[in-house]
């Protein structure tokens, strides 16, 4: 795929000598302040034409190279960092509803997560048309819907592409995007996302429609950013440099899998894209399906979720000899977790926030126990030393270096 990157340098250049003259953006944790669908392309701040405006804007100093502007809640002690370069605030910890909402837990399990998840500081809440064939989404509306929380206090984001059987509910078409999005509303029960994911790329659309629908949604006020999920970085680039020939709007984020054993796109591909183009990351399957816990051991527990109706796919990888091979060096860790007293899940979890972009991390659970336990690798993040990332490395043997 040839992508045309001339409109994209051209922006960036002008990005960087706005970034120069902008001052520092008003409003609480870093944000601009600004309502949905203002200021697309324009920095907050930026004061009139002619002379008069460009001299009242004060230097904004250079932030560090990479950094993620990252701050901790007061009572719950969670993290928050910018979604890729946008002014969006997210808990680097996110839930996220593939398996358990409507399908693998109760309603009731469900809300008890989604609770403990919201008191300790979690703002960001994943789903998808497709998870448990819309299930998900109705349960996760149900329940936001009784518990009353303010909607500016949290994030939603869903995933836009398997939506039905017919021709017409699949795919990244302008009537699949636009459709779908508004029937996960309804089962959400909500105005807007703040996030919507185009699920998978899509060779029967072409790119310049996939963008101009999801700029169509977000000036219609469905959505307020949209990202890609499981995208290439050339994929995702293309869609970047559309956005910027056609002043459309761009993604903000891709969504990936990422985990011990998964590394590749999240340690060579993304990284360049977040500092070139500003798109960020959020990461799921941190444990690769519960590949990444102690408790396979060479077996398939009743309880885990490869008994699944469906997930077949899941027991097959536990019991493939790559699989044993993984459950084995899982318990090569075991000495670090010991060193660091934390589980296996919570070693490997921290190690996923470390790396470079991430701006969230998407949990998976089945309990509020669980959750608990997942939410204590924040702890363990403030002691995984660089000395200990090697020590990883060495075990795993599996770090990805650059072919160039």
């Amino acid at each position: 795929m040839q992508v045309s990157i001339v409109c994209t340098e051209q922006n960036l250049r002008s990005r960087i000598s706005e970034d120069r003259l902008c001052g520092p953006r008003p409003g609480p944790g870093g944000g601009n302040g600004w309502p949905a669908g203002v200021g697309h392309g324009n920095p907050p701040g930026g004061g009139g034409s002619g002379p008069k405006g460009r001299a009242a804007l004060v230097p904004r100093p250079p932030a560090p190279a990479g950094a993620l502007r990252e701050s901790t809640g007061r009572s719950t002690g969670m993290k928050y960092r910018n979604l890729g370069k946008s002014g969006l605030r997210v808990s680097c910890l996110g839930l996220g509803t593939w398996v358990t909402f409507g399908s693998q837990i109760s309603d009731e399990t469900a809300e008890d997560v989604l609770t403990v998840a919201y008191e300790h500081g979690i703002n960001l809440f994943d789903t998808a048309e497709v998870y448990a064939a819309g299930k998900a989404e109705r349960t996760l509306g149900n329940i936001l819907k009784n518990k009353g929380w303010r909607r500016s206090s949290y994030v939603i984001t869903t995933k836009i592409f398997w939506g039905g059987q017919a021709e017409t509910e699949r795919g990244l078409s302008r009537k699949h995007i636009i459709e779908g999005l508004r029937g996960s509303l309804d089962r959400l029960q909500l105005g807007y996302v703040d996030i919507v994911f185009a699920s998978c790329s899509d060779p029967n659309s072409p790119m310049e429609e996939i963008v101009r629908a999801m700029t169509y949604v977000i000036n219609q006020g469905l959505a307020l950013y949209w990202g890609t999920s499981q995208w290439g970085a050339a994929e995702i680039m293309e869609a970047y440099s559309m956005a910027r020939q056609f002043n459309l709007i761009p993604p903000v984020c891709e969504q990936a899998e990422h985990h011990l054993f998964q590394r590749e796109k999240m340690e060579l591909q993304l990284p360049e894209l977040y500092h070139k183009i500003g798109v960020g990351s959020v990461t799921w399957s941190p444990l690769a399906c519960g590949l990444i816990t102690s408790k396979y051991d060479g077996q398939v527990p009743d309880t885990c979720r490869a008994t699944i109706k469906g997930y077949q796919w899941l027991k097959d990888k536990v019991q493939s000899e790559d699989g044993k091979k993984q459950q084995a060096k899982v318990m090569d860790l075991l000495p670090i977790t010991h060193q660091l007293g934390c589980t296996v899940a919570q070693l490997a979890i921290a190690w996923c926030l470390r790396s470079e972009g991430v701006s969230s991390v998407l949990l998976g659970v089945s309990s509020a126990e669980q959750l608990m336990e997942h939410l204590g690798a924040l702890q363990v993040l403030s002691q995984l030393t660089p000395q200990m990332v090697m020590e990883i490395d060495g075990l795993l043997g599996n770090k990805s270096h650059s072919k160039k």
